[in-house]
């Protein structure tokens, strides 16, 4: 995770505004670290001799430069990036119970809400939580299957939820990377960086398995690459890397990501979570725990395994659901060989390459999440709307259960206790409606009958 663009300070000594004193006020109250005060408003202490220092050069008739060099000497730092960061800290307009944003635009911290850059500790959208940002005792863990954790992860990666640290989600969850975490663990409420690892039991990287989580968390200063992903499973046999399902800017992403992280790899530590309940664990399916290609033997006519189950699975996520009648499951059938096929041909592939049997490159494509998604251009998939007069009372069609089947893949059917089917219904346009309001959507947009938008998003 980027670093959040603020730089955190104290408001200069001697500055006789009201928002100034009142933030000094807050600075002696603070509690200590140990006793679960937030480093930020201790480190800050530090930013304040950094502000008089430039105070006193500035006043005294220094140069622009004479005065960078005497505040990076006293940051510790002689880089011209350190010297220009510290120098805009002066410009800063001070305000009443304010740290504000050194970078225009950036986010401000109220230093008296106790705050942390990956967001306090609170209950869905923003309500009464712990109130400062501190570890409190775990409340009881919800059970999940892990099936459960990932498809609420992809329910984010699907709406592409921008980041935002100080904004939430439909379903109440704050959308920075612990929010994420928050909300793919159904916690029921938001936690941060700091105390998240209270909701798991600490695992091995020989452990991990889907659902899990690598936290990253830096006390000292949990702004400076504090982050946390959830573990999807290994992108290759040698576990060098893995698909993360995580929240970064610009929104949330699933991608193949170096093991642990991009940056302070070695930093991250491994969770699996405290309410992790029976079924849905991949742990004993090979075709689930690993993303390397399992050979062409295990798929074709008679195959009968775990990876021919999870092959139509990813296939009905990339759009290939209406060529399943039932399933997928573990014995191959022509559904698997048409849904391949057309998801084949999606990627512009002919001949060989597109006969309908996975190879390499096809199950390559389905793990990682890349290429096109099955549509009409695909050879027999629907992507392109049919039009709004298919979605309503009385009306029957393969289009309807093609986005029933595509609600259900992509986390939003429990509105259906059958099919989905050909007629539309009232379990239809509630699920239609409850992927609209996954997208922000309010008013005549979230009224649960699709249009053109809606199916561009439920089919890409």
């Amino acid at each position: 995770m980027a670093e959040p663009g603020f730089v955190e300070f104290d408001p200069a000594g001697g500055c006789p505004c009201g928002g100034c004193a009142q933030e000094r006020r807050a600075l002696q109250h603070a509690l200590a670290v140990r006793d679960g005060g937030h480093p930020a408003a201790h480190g800050a202490r530090r930013a304040l001799v950094l502000m008089a220092t430039a105070g006193t050069v500035l006043s005294s008739g220094v140069s622009g430069s004479g005065a960078a060099a005497a505040i990076g000497a006293e940051a510790g730092t002689g880089t011209p990036a350190g010297r220009e960061r510290t120098l805009l800290a002066p410009a800063v307009a001070h305000g009443p119970g304010r740290l504000r944003s050194a970078r225009p635009g950036g986010p401000a911290l109220s230093l008296t809400s106790g705050a942390t850059p990956q967001g306090q500790v609170s209950g869905l959208y923003g309500g009464t939580g712990s109130g400062r940002g501190r570890a409190v005792a775990a409340s009881a863990p919800r059970p999940l299957t892990r099936d459960q954790i990932i498809a609420r992860a992809q329910r984010w990666v699907s709406a592409q939820v921008p980041y935002n640290m100080s904004r939430y989600w439909s379903d109440g969850y704050r959308q920075d990377c612990s929010g994420f975490i928050s909300m793919a663990w159904n916690l029921g409420r938001n936690q941060w960086t700091g105390s998240l690892a209270q909701y798991g039991t600490r695992i091995t990287k020989s452990e991990l398995r889907p659902g899990d989580m690598l936290l990253f968390h830096n006390p000292g200063n949990p702004g400076a690459g504090s982050h946390a992903t959830i573990f999807g499973g290994w992108a290759d046999s040698s576990r060098t890397r893995y698909i993360a399902y995580e929240q970064t800017r610009p929104h949330t992403v699933k991608r193949s990501t170096p093991y642990a992280y991009w940056s302070n790899s070695a930093g991250y530590v491994a969770y699996r979570y405290r309410g992790l309940a029976e079924g849905g664990d991949p742990g004993g399916d090979p075709g689930s725990g690993t993303s390397a290609f399992p050979g062409a033997g295990k798929f074709g006519p008679g195959a009968d395994n775990a990876y021919v189950t999870r092959l139509g699975r990813m296939l009905v996520e990339r759009g290939g659901g209406r060529f399943y009648t039932s399933g997928p499951g573990p014995r191959w059938s022509e559904s698997d060989r048409r849904a391949t096929g057309a998801f084949q041909r999606a990627q512009g592939w002919t001949g060989a390459e597109a006969d309908g049997i996975p190879g390499p490159a096809t199950w390559s494509y389905l793990v990682n999440g890349v290429g096109r998604d099955i549509g009409s251009s695909g050879g027999g998939g629907t992507t392109a709307f049919p039009g709004q007069g298919w979605f309503r009372p009385g009306q029957s069609s393969e289009y309807v259960t093609s986005l029933g089947k595509r609600l259900v893949s992509r986390g939003f059917g429990k509105y259906y206790s059958s099919g989905p089917g050909p007629r539309w219904t009232e379990a239809d346009r509630r699920n239609v409606e409850a992927f609209q309001r996954a997208q922000g959507w309010t008013g005549r947009d979230a009224d649960g009958y699709p249009g053109p938008e809606t199916w561009r998003r439920l089919f890409r």
